[in-house]
């Protein structure tokens, strides 16, 4: 095909930000309500007849069932749910085999490499599985028995601190 004729096709149609419009059909008009009969939507709006429905400014309040006794207060609780718990991210020493030996393996080098989604609270590294190399392993918590494991090998543990909040 000739460059000449190439460019005649483009020519026709022209994208831009001058040219943008919505797809046909997803723009409605809003509906005016209490318009007459013949809209369809006259006299009661489409609010029906008396009730607490019907009035202006009602708002339905979440989890409300119109007096009856609502289904998060009718179900029994159980147990204690502690507000300031913290959830780690776990690893066990198993899937840090993926690194060479001597390298230092960070919660950052973990995300990076997909071993870890979400850090969460922090990093706790486990004592599941083997290892069979020498690694400088930062985390937040340790196992008992990862830090065994690490240490057979001629690796190191070293904890990060958490920054304290600041007094306000």
């Amino acid at each position: 095909m000739a460059r000449g004729a190439d460019s005649k096709k483009q020519a026709g149609s022209s994208s831009g930000l001058h040219n943008l419009h919505p797809a046909k059909g997803s723009v409605r008009q809003r509906t005016r309500v209490g318009r007459g009969r013949g809209s369809g939507l006259g006299k009661t709006s489409g609010r029906g007849e008396k009730g607490q429905k019907s009035r202006s400014g009602f708002s339905h309040k979440v989890g409300f069932e119109g007096g009856q006794m609502p289904l998060h207060r009718r179900v029994p609780k159980r147990g204690f749910h502690n507000i300031f718990r913290k959830e780690y991210a776990c690893v066990n020493v198993g899937q840090l085999e993926i690194f060479e030996a001597g390298t230092i393996v960070t919660p950052e080098v973990l995300m990076q490499r997909g071993t870890v989604k979400n850090l969460r609270d922090g990093l706790k590294v486990l004592g599941d599985g083997e290892l069979t190399k020498s690694l400088t392993v930062r985390a937040h918590k340790f196992s008992a028995r990862a830090q065994q494991v690490i240490a057979e090998k001629g690796g190191k543990t070293e904890v990060i601190e958490r920054a304290a909040r600041p007094e306000a």
